[in-house]
């Protein structure tokens, strides 16, 4: 992408809301420079995006195409997956009556680069894992490594990584992966590793959402593996705040606001476990005790997870807000961060294979202390998670974590850091 020239850019990210939104970040900044974007998603996605501020909104074009998983079972993606397959055509048309200079997709649309080489389209495969997570799965690497087939092949670094690194799962993690496996039926006839392998190789840019100051040798890996495409970092695209006037400000916000300003700086544990992550009873009621048992201020983003007639509600324990009162806020909007670690909540996944993997290396980093769980079904007590909170948010001895993440939000929330790399390109 010549910076000189006003290009027309579509963007197509899968649906699930944790991919739109480094994708819009990104389509933003494109706008920044003068260049027009078609954003390509569902009607009901894109209601729910935030609204664009005035000086970008001429220049971003919204779309609209299908359904999104976030109102999607678990076991009901794959159907979903077939269903994005069918919007080859549509897209095609699109394409052909629209013209764009670039098109930025996501993993799933294998179908998608021949299609744009065939127009004329030049194409960026953008991919919103880690690059450690990228690296550990081994796009690109030799076949002369011996196949994993279990679970414990995954609890060891890769043989492939040429450095050391604690880069692997919990025997847990991988146990849930390959149950989970086990359990899609894979309708659309292709699996997820097909269509990011397709979606690389007919690529000619890789972008990721990362950056050198976070993940150099990981990115270098990648450059030395995909040598025929440019590997472009383009920074980890925090969300943008826009400033609101106060006739937009619902009561809800003004009561959070209100709350989080009389709280000491640095002292409030956020908690947000994603928009597709769900927890069962069990798991939910020891995290709210934990809370709880840690005496610490805390604003827990909690999704509505159904009623009583559904049999996977949960609850939180009895009298749990009556108790936290006034310590603590749990609301069902979207100092310390407790997550699920998906790699877009960290910048504030996704995939479940990046969770356990992310989670492994901030803790490498100093940057983040995992909650200590039974490494053969990954279950947690609200001992644990009192104490690993109090570690890391108070004690002395907590205080190499605090000042590891302190640092990374340097990085995630400095937007000089993410310059427009793909629009530099040639």
């Amino acid at each position: 992408m010549a910076e000189s020239k006003k290009l027309h850019v579509a963007i197509f990210p899968w649906l699930a809301f944790g991919h739109l939104m480094p994708f819009l970040e990104l389509g933003k900044l494109i706008a920044q420079k003068g260049h027009k974007i078609s954003f390509i998603s569902t009607t009901r996605n894109i209601r729910r995006l935030p609204q664009l501020p005035p000086h970008l909104a001429p220049l971003v074009e919204l779309v609209s195409l299908t359904e999104a998983t976030m109102d999607v079972p678990p076991h009901l993606v794959p159907y979903l997956k077939r269903a994005f397959d069918g919007l080859q055509e549509s897209l095609t048309q699109f394409l052909e009556a629209s013209k764009p200079d670039w098109i930025i997709y996501d993993f799933a649309p294998y179908w998608l680069p021949p299609i744009a080489s065939r127009l004329g389209i030049s194409r960026v495969f953008f991919n919103i894992l880690s690059s450690w997570s990228i690296c550990f799965i081994g796009h690109g690497v030799s076949d002369e490594y011996e196949a994993r087939t279990k679970p414990e092949h995954f609890i060891v670094p890769p043989k492939w990584i040429p450095f050391p690194s604690n880069l692997a799962f919990r025997l847990y993690d991988a146990k849930k992966i390959f149950s989970q496996l086990e359990q899609t039926v894979n309708v659309s006839g292709c699996s997820d590793l097909f269509r990011s392998s397709s979606c690389l190789s007919g690529c000619e840019v890789f972008a990721m959402r990362s950056c050198l100051e976070v993940e150099a040798e990981w990115i270098h890996l990648l450059q030395a593996w995909h040598h025929q495409q440019q590997v472009v970092p383009l920074g980890v695209l925090p969300p943008s705040v826009e400033d609101n006037n106060g006739s937009e400000k619902d009561d809800s916000y003004l009561y959070i606001s209100d709350w989080l300003n009389k709280q000491e700086k640095g002292s409030v544990v956020y908690i947000a476990l994603g928009s597709e992550a769900k927890l069962g009873q069990e798991d939910l009621t020891e995290l709210a005790l934990g809370l709880e048992l840690s005496g610490l201020p805390f604003f827990w983003i909690l999704r509505k997870q159904g009623n009583s007639d559904n049999p996977d509600s949960v609850e939180l324990p009895d009298r749990f807000q009556e108790r936290t009162k006034g310590r603590g806020v749990v609301h069902d909007s979207v100092g310390g961060f407790l997550t699920h670690c998906g790699w877009t909540l960290i910048m504030l996944p996704i995939h479940v294979v990046d969770q356990g993997l992310n989670s492994r290396i901030l803790e490498e980093k100093k940057a983040g202390k995992e909650i200590p769980r039974n490494e053969e079904d990954g279950s947690f007590t609200r001992d644990s998670v009192a104490e690993t909170l109090r570690l890391v948010m108070v004690d002395e001895n907590g205080r190499i974590y605090r000042e590891g993440a302190k640092e990374m939000m340097k990085i995630f929330g400095d937007r000089g850091i993410q310059v427009l790399k793909l629009i530099k390109l040639n």
